[in-house]
């Protein structure tokens, strides 16, 4: 194989497949990246088992068609050191990797690319059919809801349930249920468990035009010159719509930028907060039991039959609040001590509360 190329085409593909190699044991086929070389094209891939990319660039300049690996870090390390004017020359002799730019040449040793893990397969008839900008926005709203490194599997991951008529995507770390729900046509009936780490890589490659594919409880993802695949999550998910109340005795419309900077000054002295809902205004507490208190007030348009006090962990609610265009947002609950919502528009929050 003989191949050469522009640094701007590889570096950036190399920088992207950094999160996808299997950096604790270099001795695996799995801390190499595979290429291949064909009709013009190099064919690059990456996995670690869980997670896996794959890229196509269009290369105008090749001697000799061929595929091998290389370790991804080292093989990034070199590509970014060298010059963005001139091109790189990437060629196999005798079972190495050569890069060449004008008097610089690196040697790096390969497995045999036969031996690397191959990637799903997917076709029209396995597509998921999603609007892609839901699919973003719904990864993104209820990332901060997923939780981490619960006994229980199914809840380091995100729900995508795809019911008659609407698409919901669903996370809880049991403190908190975050829920963003889209209206659609009449589609068949699909569940799947998508892991926290694919979801925050998701996040990082992929921004708008994706086609969606489910194979033998794999996702992948296809966009321009990227394809990505995950493992799914095996698992029950929780009955996420039981733990929503379908009633509320309050039901209140706030100001995201007044609620969110008042915790934020609470947040100095205590994560955990207080909000006491009066008459024109909610006053913020810290809950803490060190020396140190804080206490501030905002103006607001509700009206209680009596003053009364709820408790909880702020990031529930400030998470909620970041991810939000609208200046305003509504609070709903029954009782101090039964969970609360916040919500706009499709997107929901359910948090519990601290019991005092």
């Amino acid at each position: 194989m003989k191949v050469s190329l522009q640094k701007e085409n590889l570096e950036p593909v190399l920088t992207n497949f950094q999160s996808f190699l299997d950096k604790r044991d270099q001795s695996q086929i799995t801390s190499h990246i595979y290429f291949n070389v064909q009709d013009r094209i190099l064919h690059l891939k990456a996995t670690d088992y869980e997670l896996g990319i794959q890229c196509e660039i269009e290369v105008s300049n090749v001697t000799e068609e061929g595929k091998g690996t290389a370790n991804g870090k080292q093989f990034l390390d070199i590509i970014k050191h060298l010059n963005d004017k001139e091109e790189i020359i990437l060629e196999i002799i005798d079972g190495t990797l050569l890069i060449k730019q004008r008097d610089s040449v690196f040697e790096l040793q390969m497995f045999n690319a036969e031996e690397f893990p191959n990637f799903p397969n997917f076709n029209a008839e396995t597509r998921i059919e999603i609007p892609s900008n839901q699919f973003i926005e719904g990864i993104k709203k209820i990332s901060p809801a997923v939780g981490m490194n619960n006994p229980r599997m199914e809840l380091n991951g995100a729900l995508l349930d795809i019911k008659d008529y609407t698409i919901n995507f669903v996370a809880t770390d049991t403190r908190r249920l975050a829920l963003m729900k889209y209206e659609t046509q009449s589609v068949n009936s699909f569940s799947i468990i998508i892991p926290k780490r694919a979801l925050s890589e998701i996040q990082k490659l992929f921004y708008e035009d994706i086609k969606l594919y489910y194979c033998d409880n794999q996702l992948i993802i296809q966009t321009g010159k990227y394809s990505f695949f995950t493992k799914l999550t095996n698992g029950k998910f929780p009955d996420y719509e039981r733990i929503i109340p379908k009633e509320f005795k309050y039901e209140f419309k706030l100001s995201k930028q007044d609620i969110f900077q008042a915790i934020k000054l609470i947040n100095s002295v205590s994560n955990d907060v207080t909000l006491k809902f009066k008459n024109g205004e909610i006053e913020f507490k810290s809950l803490n039991k060190e020396n140190s208190k804080a206490n501030t007030k905002c103006k607001a348009n509700i009206q209680v039959e009596e003053e009364f006090e709820i408790h909880f962990s702020s990031k529930n609610l400030t998470d909620f609040l970041a991810s939000l265009d609208s200046q305003e947002f509504t609070f709903l609950l029954n009782k101090p001590t039964e969970n609360f919502m916040v919500k706009d528009k499709n997107f929901l929050t359910i948090v519990v509360p601290i019991v005092m």
